[in-house]
């Protein structure tokens, strides 16, 4: 899906969420509950991993191993929510 499909889906369903908020919510979900390495989370975000050097001798796409990432965050997106209970009754 191009850039500017996802702006205009997100504008529909939802007017004030931005895409940066879903890559932010993944980071801390990777971060915080999976014990994947920090170089295929930013490589599945597509950001630059390590400095010059690193990358010199950083050739592979990790394909793999980000698959599996996008697996387990999938099921993780798929799950049914939790019950929410009040800790204060309302009225």
């Amino acid at each position: 899906m191009s850039d500017m499909g996802i702006r205009i889906l997100l504008r529909e369903l939802r007017p004030n969420i931005t895409k940066h908020g879903f890559r932010s919510s993944f980071r801390d979900w990777a971060a915080e509950t999976t014990a994947f390495p920090n170089h295929v989370v930013e490589m599945a975000l597509a950001h630059a991993v390590g400095d010059a050097v690193e990358a010199a001798y950083r050739r592979g796409d990790l394909l793999e191993k980000r698959r599996k990432l996008m697996e387990v965050w999938a099921a993780y997106c798929e799950r049914k929510p939790a019950e929410v209970v009040p800790l204060i009754r309302q009225g």
